[in-house]
């Protein structure tokens, strides 16, 4: 299948993803997963929301829990280059036919709600409130220490559209995953816009659905050392995938599940992709190293 071009002129600039809104059944027991097991630092909450950051940011939150009745995805953020790239967005939505609307959102500054073509609810912003970073507060590290958000992962039901679209918004190809033959279709794809493997990354499967949410984390030592807080704290089942080393990204990886069921992936050590020139990286579908380069 055709691999789209690198596009250098989009409508609007997105930066980078910001932050998840997660729907969550149990707020109290979701804060104390993410703040004391994991390690993110909460910074504000009351009683419907509970808003977090990991050490290395300063942004108010990049993880938002809401309480709900039934646990989801709400949103997915990104962060743009400033107003004027909310104005470019709402008239391109306009022109292509895509629902959007402007929407007031805690701790931000003007927000624009979409859903894209394929069923995806996205928030972009260009202003948020700040707060001192934690990176040197090594007496509030807990759980693997987090440092900032990475990518957010989902299942797309046709990734070669969905690939193209967000092409066509900036996000730039670095590795995928393609069937084998020369009408081999592409099964999953890496997009980035901050210059590492991927902000946002796309999986064959039933959707609209949220795969993961991933932390970057400071060394494969913190990752592993998550693995024994959850086994000695009452979380052994939590840990659903690893740790193990991706071939893919070439990141060392674990999934866990949270206790609402969403996944939460912690992830370290990819590599640099901003350069104009960079030429996305081919996966042969039936390459199980792709996923797990240990085999």
């Amino acid at each position: 299948m055709p691999i789209p071009k690198h596009v250098f002129d989009p409508p609007f600039n997105i930066i980078r993803c910001s932050h998840a809104v997660l729907d969550v059944t149990d707020l109290k027991l979701s804060r104390e997963f993410y703040e004391t097991t994991v390690g993110l630092h909460v910074e504000d909450a009351d009683d419907s929301a509970v808003y977090l950051r990991a050490s290395e940011e300063h942004q108010h939150h990049s993880l938002v829990l809401r309480r709900a009745d039934v646990p989801a995805c709400n949103r997915l953020g990104f962060k743009v280059g400033n107003d004027s790239d909310l104005d470019k967005a709402a008239a391109f939505f306009s022109e292509n036919g895509i629902p959007y609307a402007f929407a007031e959102q805690p701790f931000q500054g003007r927000t624009l709600h979409f859903t894209d073509p394929f069923g995806y609810r996205i928030e972009l912003y260009a202003r948020m409130d700040k707060r001192p970073h934690l990176l040197r507060r090594y007496d509030l590290y807990k759980g693997c220490h987090p440092q900032r958000l990475d990518h957010f992962n989902v299942f797309a039901a046709e990734v070669q559209d969905t690939m193209d679209f967000y092409v066509r918004l900036g996000f730039r190809l670095t590795e995928y995953a393609e069937e084998d033959g020369p009408n081999g279709r592409i099964a999953a794809a890496w997009l980035h816009r901050k210059g590492n493997v991927h902000d946002f990354a796309l999986t064959n499967g039933k959707g609209p659905r949220l795969h993961h949410v991933a932390y970057w984390t400071p060394t494969a030592m913190n990752i592993i050392h998550l693995c024994d807080v959850m086994a000695s704290s009452g979380y052994l089942k939590n840990i659903e995938r690893g740790p193990g080393r991706h071939g893919i990204s070439n990141a060392f990886f674990l999934y866990i599940r949270d206790p609402d069921g969403h996944r939460l992936e912690l992830y370290t050590s990819d590599y640099f992709t901003g350069d104009h020139d960079h030429e996305p990286l081919r996966w042969s579908l039936r390459d199980p190293r792709r996923q797990t380069l240990w085999g």
